[in-house]
């Protein structure tokens, strides 16, 4: 009976751990920049020029504590075409779901805010 109890509580509690996290309205950021203190200090005026032209260094997001997460190849490939698609100069931010491996995210979706 035991068994039973702790495989219907586990099967139940399945589906929460394979729902994603979301980050809403977090600054966007590549990862070379994000090394820089005066970038933490002033993520928005981050500016989109500089966020492609460091592309190569992959992208990630800054959020609200401080921390610095970083993408995986499917997360800078979005964020990528986000930013060749956008108007805005600066003041990148985005809304994340994927699921947290330590300091990466596996990205299903970014979508500049």
């Amino acid at each position: 009976m035991k068994r039973v109890l702790v495989l219907m509580l586990a099967a139940a509690a399945l589906p929460l751990a394979l729902e994603a996290e979301t980050w809403k309205n977090v600054s966007l950021m590549d990862t070379m920049c994000a090394a820089k203190d005066a970038m933490k200090a002033e993520p928005d005026s981050h500016p989109t020029k500089c966020a492609l032209q460091c592309q190569g260094s992959g992208f990630g997001v800054l959020t609200a504590d401080g921390s610095f997460l970083k993408f995986d190849k499917a997360g800078n490939d979005q964020a990528v075409a986000a930013l060749k698609a956008t108007k805005k100069s600066d003041h990148l931010r985005v809304t994340v779901q994927g699921d947290r491996k330590g300091n990466e995210i596996q990205v299903k979706s970014v979508d500049l805010d």
